[in-house]
């Protein structure tokens, strides 16, 4: 039997926005580019300096298209050369719900939202 990839494996879809990510530790604050968001986590570019490590956690503002801004608990799920897989732990209502109003406009269907959002509770 052939291993599942990393795309089969993958529950959430992602979506490409232009946006800028600033991520906040105990003790610093480094500012960095949006690569793509899902239900469940976000990928940033690895921000120069940044020497953490998977399984942190960090605070996260994301601003999308230059308005719309989405404040949320992230830990640190990957680590690559130039960029960061982050997993959402917490994040508050209104962040949530403009989450979903942007997946929701980019899926089109508000069945595939409804599978997605299904899919946070497996």
């Amino acid at each position: 039997m052939k291993p599942e990839s990393a795309d089969e494996r993958r529950r959430f879809q992602r979506f490409n926005f232009e946006g800028t990510v600033r991520l906040y530790s105990g003790t610093a604050m480094w500012e960095t580019k949006l690569v793509d968001i899902s239900l469940k986590g976000v990928l940033i570019e690895r921000p120069v300096e940044w020497n953490g490590k998977i399984g942190g956690g960090y605070r996260m503002d994301l601003r999308i298209n230059n308005s719309v801004i989405i404040s949320m608990g992230v830990s640190i799920a990957h680590i690559m050369p130039h960029r960061l897989g982050c997993r959402w732990e917490k994040i508050d209502l209104d962040s949530f719900s403009q989450l979903k109003r942007l997946i929701e406009l980019n899926l089109g269907d508000p069945a595939l939202l409804n599978r997605e959002l299904s899919a946070l509770g497996s």
